[in-house]
């Protein structure tokens, strides 16, 4: 589905069209899908978390609330990846609260993750939101190519700004973020 279409069927469930919502809802997946299979291609090898988990939890967040007002095809990629976002933390939490406790089954997790996996997307969430504080652009376009997978163009559509400033906010915000990530708390 073309970018164009894709906005108007947006525009036509914002305004309460049932039947484009319907339309929306399998070309939502799709892209969903696109953002987790991205986004799963980062990951370390050996990582145990499966995209169509993520996909699912994320559509089903997405679904389950009432949709934004979105503005386009990147302004929705990006509240997807977002989403996507909080999904892998929540599940990040919850292996370290059962690798804390002491639990080795718990509760069944929909998304396994490796400690070292939660641990590390933890340590990422936790710069990440740092770095919110000092330069909230820098971080979302971070979130953006990182737990989402977006194209330089498609974050520079969904912010409002130039190509340029993508680059350049992806070249200091990542190596903000390895600086952060390497530098024990506390110190710096």
């Amino acid at each position: 589905m073309q970018s164009q279409e894709f906005t108007l069927l947006l525009q036509r469930c914002s305004q309460g069209d049932k039947q484009a919502l319907d339309e929306l809802m399998p070309v939502m997946y799709t892209e969903l899908k696109k953002l987790a299979v991205s986004s799963m291609r980062q990951e370390r090898p050996g990582h145990t978390l499966q995209p169509t988990a993520l996909i699912h939890e994320a559509y089903l967040q997405l679904v389950d609330q009432h949709l934004p007002d979105f503005q386009n095809r990147s302004h929705f990629l990006g509240v997807a990846a977002r989403v996507m976002r909080q999904v892998l933390i929540a599940s990040a939490r919850r292996r370290h609260a059962q690798k804390r406790n002491g639990e080795r089954d718990g509760m069944a997790e929909d998304m396994p993750l490796a400690s070292e996996q939660a641990e590390h997307l933890l340590a990422v969430d936790e710069a990440l939101s740092r770095l919110a504080e000092q330069d909230p652009r820098k971080a979302r376009i971070i979130e953006m190519k990182h737990f989402g997978g977006l194209s330089r163009e498609e974050m520079a559509e969904a912010l409002g700004v130039s190509l340029g400033t993508v680059k350049r906010d992806i070249a200091l915000g990542e190596a903000w973020l390895r600086r952060s990530l390497s530098t024990p708390p506390g110190v710096g």
